[in-house]
């Protein structure tokens, strides 16, 4: 059977284990398999691009196959990746994974790459490479982030009373959320760790009249911050560090960790909470705002994803319950605990779909290969987030002896229209 046919065949066979909706598959030749109205169609660059794509079956190869231009993705991509989440349990069909894996094994070898997969080196969450993990992620260049990013360039996930409502309005509603959760009055001091572009310190100093400490390890978002508050005309009471959290010393009367506790490890959380416990006053409080897994049975750092290679070097997505364990064990007290899921799969298609659109822009802006990083990376976690896989919470903490406040209307999201 040469290769024309045995890609047929695989292709086949994935279909008839997913079910439909199915996506189109078009060969190196122009040959296409599939349904005619099909959302999305899976391209083979070459004739062993199946082989590149499975082999080994894990989604660091299947992200690798893509990135590398072995396959590509045309049309929805939400429609493809949805279609290769349902093939995770394949190897439950015994009979139909050894045929599958046959067949796969017959496609040429591809060739070998020249380019080496990125490594971050140095002590696992230590300073210094917490800091080259960081850089890696975040300096992908402002320009880029900017092509597909709200115009207060948010990097976290939105507040969606409705789903189909604009980006930009949703962020805005999640900062301010945030400031409605911390009780900010004017006066108090906030410390917003891992401050990004500064969205959140900006609004919080603009609109609740705060005095506002943000801090990244990013040169290039630090860099940008600094020039947002001083077009915003609050350098008087807002301030961009370029430091570690584990170097921040003074009290604070509120604390907001918004996308950070992803990057600290589960080994660290307890020394990261004590940490902040320690930097609030006594009636202080922390707005903990991260991903969390909903698999029970996995430990990180054993083998290599696609997400941890190319995207977050060392990150780890704990289950909720371990991050409050370790919350609580450093004096913290659980105030209000509430998912976002959904609010995010909604995020990430509003950026999946203003990268798609900004296409030209973003390559320009890093390259083709760092589009398609960030393209299928994206697109992946909306579908994990709507399947149920990963989730997002904001956790209110506080200190137990902060005076109770009865009722939660201060806590949920105003209704703006």
């Amino acid at each position: 059977m040469d290769p024309l046919e045995l890609s047929h065949d695989i292709y086949s066979t994935l279909v008839r284990f997913a079910g439909p909706p199915a996506p189109a598959m078009r060969a190196w030749d122009g040959t296409t398999w599939g349904p005619a109205d099909a959302s999305a169609t899976i391209v083979l660059r070459h004739p062993g691009a199946l082989r590149s794509l499975l082999l080994p079956p894990t989604d660091l190869t299947a992200g690798e196959a893509y990135i590398n231009d072995d396959v590509d993705l045309e049309g929805d991509i939400f429609a493809g990746l949805e279609f290769a989440a349902r093939l995770e349990s394949l190897s439950r069909r015994r009979l139909m994974a050894v045929r599958l894996l046959r067949n796969l094994r017959r496609l040429p070898e591809p060739e070998p790459r020249a380019e080496e997969r990125p490594v971050i080196r140095g002590r696992l969450h230590g300073q210094r490479r917490d800091r080259r993990a960081v850089t890696h992620h975040y300096d992908t260049g402002n320009d880029f982030f900017r092509q597909f990013l709200d115009p207060d360039l948010v990097y976290s996930c939105a507040y969606f009373l409705d789903p189909d409502e604009p980006l930009h309005q949703a962020q805005r509603r999640k900062l301010d959320v945030v400031c409605r959760k911390l009780d900010l009055q004017p006066g108090m001091r906030l410390l917003d760790v891992g401050c990004g572009w500064g969205a959140l310190v900006l609004h919080a100093a603009a609109e609740y009249g705060v005095e506002a400490v943000g801090i990244t390890l990013s040169a290039e978002q630090a860099e940008l911050a600094r020039e947002r508050v001083e077009e915003a005309g609050l350098s008087n009471r807002v301030v961009i560090l370029r430091a570690d959290y584990r170097k921040i010393e003074g009290k604070y009367d509120a604390i907001a960790s918004i996308g950070m506790v992803e990057h600290v490890g589960e080994r660290q959380l307890k020394h990261y909470f004590r940490h902040l416990h320690g930097l609030l006053g006594p009636d202080g409080q922390l707005l903990n705002h991260g991903i969390t897994s909903r698999d029970r049975t996995r430990r990180w750092g054993h083998k290599p994803t696609f997400v941890s290679t190319y995207v977050f070097p060392d990150g780890e997505l704990i289950p909720v319950e371990r991050v409050i364990e370790s919350a609580e064990r450093a004096g913290f007290e659980v105030r209000d605990l509430e998912s976002l899921r959904l609010s995010y799969a909604r995020t990430l298609r509003h950026w999946v779909a203003n990268l798609e659109a900004n296409r030209e822009a973003a390559v320009a802006a890093a390259n083709e290969k760092v589009y398609r990083i960030w393209r299928v990376y994206m697109g992946g976690s909306a579908v994990a987030f709507e399947r149920g896989g990963i989730s997002v919470y904001q956790a209110l903490l506080s200190k137990p002896g902060r005076p109770w406040r009865y009722g939660r209307h201060h806590l949920l999201a105003a209704d703006d229209g």
